[in-house]
């Protein structure tokens, strides 16, 4: 565990082969659900769950596929095998209904479960979105796409993370251990896991799911975000039913979580203040 985890007492956990992080709350009756991006697992929240309010209960789940959860059955998931797996998760620790929270690819599972499951979601947290690509089932996936899986298995975790984590984080120069924490998680994912989830972005429709999800719904995106940038998270943003605002953060890109913690903790504090139950 992470200095970050200690700091935010979060404890290692797992349940229906998911493992998570969970840092217990002392005043919130309803949990909030953390759900990290492709490149990323449990302890890049850690910043987050430390900058939290001590009264929210948080959980940082492990995506199928990543640390010591297990991968999914299919080849070729969709966010809505994810969303299952959450179910899962939540159906093993008690949890009745939550205020949930995703990052980039979390997004896309996010959203799959509360349009699937609206009586388990007080609100939802879009943070710097990823918009998934609409792949049929089949057909191949953009080219873009497909380089990630190749690159991954040509070159390995700890190569593939030292060419791409620096475009995650806007100036990098300024906040080296973040960047050493973006680049360590990267390197950490195991490739198998990162390929399931590769295809299950490319099968992804968030704009569609947002438009299906009746809980009030925030967005955040970094400012200076060059992976999933503003434009994107406003196509999501204007997609609700139930908006419950839109921020832009300065001074972040798209690692949004880890470069601002303090921003962000603020306004899912609120949003689980205002949904409790």
């Amino acid at each position: 565990m992470t200095a970050h985890a200690d700091i935010a007492r979060a404890t290692p956990g797992s349940a229906a082969g998911i493992a998570y992080l969970r840092r217990s709350g002392r005043g919130a009756a309803t949990p909030l659900v953390l759900l990290h991006g492709i490149g990323s697992n449990a302890q890049s929240y850690a910043p987050l769950l430390a900058a939290l309010p001590p009264a929210i209960d948080a959980i940082a789940w492990n995506a199928p596929g990543y640390a010591d959860s297990a991968l999914l059955a299919e080849k070729s998931p969709t966010p809505a095998h994810y969303a299952d797996a959450l179910a899962r998760l939540l159906d093993a620790l008690s949890l009745k209904r939550i205020v949930l929270a995703g990052h980039s690819l979390g997004c896309l599972f996010a959203a799959s479960f509360a349009a699937r499951h609206p009586d388990r979601v007080a609100a939802v947290a879009l943070l710097s979105p990823a918009l998934g690509y609409k792949v049929a089932p089949g057909a191949a996936l953009p080219d873009t796409v497909q380089a990630r899986i190749d690159e991954i298995i040509a070159l390995g975790p700890q190569a593939f993370a030292e060419k791409r984590a620096a475009r995650l984080v806007h100036e990098p120069e300024r906040k080296p251990q973040v960047l050493a924490d973006v680049r360590a998680a990267m390197a950490a994912v195991d490739p198998d896991g990162y390929v399931q989830a590769v295809r299950a972005l490319g099968a992804g429709d968030l704009v569609a799911d947002c438009a299906r999800i009746a809980a009030p719904v925030l967005v955040a995106v970094g400012a200076n975000d060059v992976i999933t940038p503003a434009a994107n998270a406003r196509s999501a943003h204007a997609a609700l039913r139930n908006a419950a605002g839109f921020h832009e953060i300065a001074d972040a890109g798209h690692a949004l979580p880890q470069e601002q913690p303090a921003v962000v903790a603020n306004l899912l504090s609120h949003l689980v203040e205002r949904h409790d139950v």
